[in-house]
């Protein structure tokens, strides 16, 4: 099921069908037989709880109101049968036949619900009381699930009198919550949460997601925007696994990595410039490097690695700009603090030994995004454009697009409803904008796009953007752009710069030099391919 209509990404009935969309997802992974079934299972209970629980306060208080009491006292009923199952499945063994028959009869159930309302509920709420209601709804409704149990408790009163009397009285669902989180840190179950349970990662990336599952203190969907930036990134996780092997932590040499001032639109901004070892006094090329983080997270030091694995296999100046983040800064304030910074940093590469007419631009996830963008802003201003781009696990439309939103809905760290809590934070209060051409590019016209640079795309198949990625380098072809695709089986959102533990890293961080050594006409006689043009798309599993 989905929506026959349009919602924007904080509404209510968004939320829900993201929720709805994740749970089918790992349901089709316990059917296919693969995955781990304890983990999933304990995913799916997770998720269920807090789902019923937010409903409960919000969407059935919300129809009861519109005069849809009776559809709300059977979503009611639904939800405390399911809520048993759930109880079962918690205390019986993955393969016995007590949780089969408990695990049939759930799917069943929750797919029963996620029909009802779709179909129904949802679109009845939304015809009565608006889409700017269902939005303040929405924010209700993310409010709850961070104050729901762990677990389901179907002994306790869905709503009504009966449940306030005991929330009163006896404070169950402060005890019921605290006592699911000890039992949820005893078990280990809160260990994971956070991590991909279904098999489909290669081993090195599943132990990446596992160790960084047992680092955050819950998904980061769930959290404040202050809570999640307190949060450990990919990068600390892969920090952790250094330490377990015994291995050096210390960061990639290079020559220096030192933080510079430049004007923005809205302010000074801080822009770190890597330079190469041993740079000779020749200007080098230079790359513009747009971290990632959905407008909303993470910094420069998040992104270091990548940054420092560029500089040595390309022996150009990295410089990556620190921008304005949402919430205090929403779109489009990001957008232009990355253009200013390009423009800045063409103006000045001459002054710390670069070659302005050897730029190349460069990011991941909504950094890639951005870089894309600042591409089509210098094309339309008519300025001279890099030599080469570079987009990584791109996001380049705001629309859910294409079946890997349905077939990495789970995944992680970027799953879909984390997509939706990125978006609902970086356009508040600007939800027009997420039509703007600056940030959905799929629907830019082919003349549009001609004339762009030479451009390599890098996707994982383990990533609700891989399928808008590889329609943009699909847009860019038919545009006559040289555009390259290459999709990394196995790995996730975000995995770019982990090539101290991930093989598949290091290999794409050597695609990516080598796309940027070509552009700057700088590949050595003695790499035979590097004379070779990139064109089309290739597999790497």
């Amino acid at each position: 099921m989905t929506l026959p209509y349009a919602t924007l990404p904080g509404d209510l009935d968004h939320l829900i069908a993201d929720e709805h969309v994740v749970a089918n997802r790992l349901f089709e992974h316990l059917e296919a037989g693969r995955g781990d079934r304890r983990m999933l299972v304990d995913q799916v209970s997770y998720g269920r709880a807090l789902h019923a629980h937010a409903e409960e306060e919000v969407l059935y208080p919300a129809l009861a109101e519109i005069g849809a009491a009776a559809d709300a006292e059977e979503g009611r009923d639904e939800h405390q049968a399911l809520k048993r199952l759930l109880v079962l499945l918690d205390h019986a063994d993955p393969g016995s036949h007590k949780f089969e028959r408990a695990l049939n009869k759930l799917i069943g159930g929750v797919r029963h619900h996620i029909e009802k309302e779709e179909r129904e509920f949802l679109p009845a709420l939304r015809r009565a009381v608006g889409a700017e209601e269902m939005g303040r709804l929405g924010e209700r409704y993310l409010a709850a699930k961070r104050s729901a149990p762990a677990r389901s408790h179907p002994t306790v009163p869905p709503t009504g009198r009966r449940r306030r009397l005991m929330h009163v009285a006896a404070g169950f669902m402060d005890a019921a919550g605290f006592m699911d989180k000890v039992r949820d840190r005893v078990s280990g179950r809160s260990n994971v949460l956070s991590t991909d349970a279904s098999w489909l990662l290669d081993t090195q990336a599943q132990r990446i997601l596992d160790t960084w599952s047992r680092l955050v203190l819950a998904p980061y969907e769930l959290l404040t925007v202050e809570q999640a930036r307190q949060q450990p990134s990919l990068a600390d996780a892969a920090m952790e696994i250094l330490q377990q092997d015994g291995r050096p932590t210390d960061p990639e040499e290079v020559g220096s990595a030192a933080d510079v001032t430049v004007p923005g639109p809205g302010g000074d901004l801080v822009v770190r410039v890597y330079k190469p070892l041993g740079q000779t006094p020749d200007p080098v090329p230079v790359v513009m490097w747009v971290h990632g983080g959905g407008w909303i997270l993470f910094t420069n030091d998040d992104y270091d690695a990548s940054c420092r694995a560029l500089v040595n296999r390309t022996g150009a100046i990295v410089v990556s700009p620190e921008y304005r983040k949402a919430p205090e800064h929403v779109f489009p304030a990001a957008h232009e603090d990355v253009l200013a910074t390009y423009r800045w940093l063409r103006t000045n590469a001459t002054g710390f030994g670069g070659d302005p007419s050897r730029l190349a631009i460069g990011g991941e996830g909504v950094g890639a995004n951005m870089a894309a963008a600042t591409c089509g802003q210098l094309k339309q201003a008519g300025e001279p454009l890099p030599v080469a781009q570079v987009l990584v696990c791109p996001l380049t439309t705001t629309a859910q697009y294409g079946a890997s939103m349905r077939d990495a809905a789970d995944a992680r760290p970027l799953n879909r409803p984390l997509l939706s809590w990125m978006m609902m934070h970086a356009f508040h209060g600007v939800t027009d904008s997420l039509k703007d051409p600056r940030v959905d590019l799929l629907p830019l016209s082919a003349q549009g796009l001609a004339g762009l640079p030479p451009t390599l795309i890098v996707t994982t198949d383990r990533d609700v953007l891989q399928s808008q990625g590889d329609e943009w380098c699909a847009r860019l072809e038919a545009a006559g752009v040289r555009a390259t695709s290459v999709r990394y089986g196995g790995v996730m959102h975000d995995f770019f710069g982990l090539a101290a533990v991930l093989d598949k890293a290091a290999h794409a961080q050597e695609e990516v030099a080598l796309h940027l050594r070509q552009a700057f006409g700088e590949a050595r006689a003695a790499h035979p391919l590097d004379g070779a043009p990139m064109r089309g798309a290739k597999v790497i599993g």
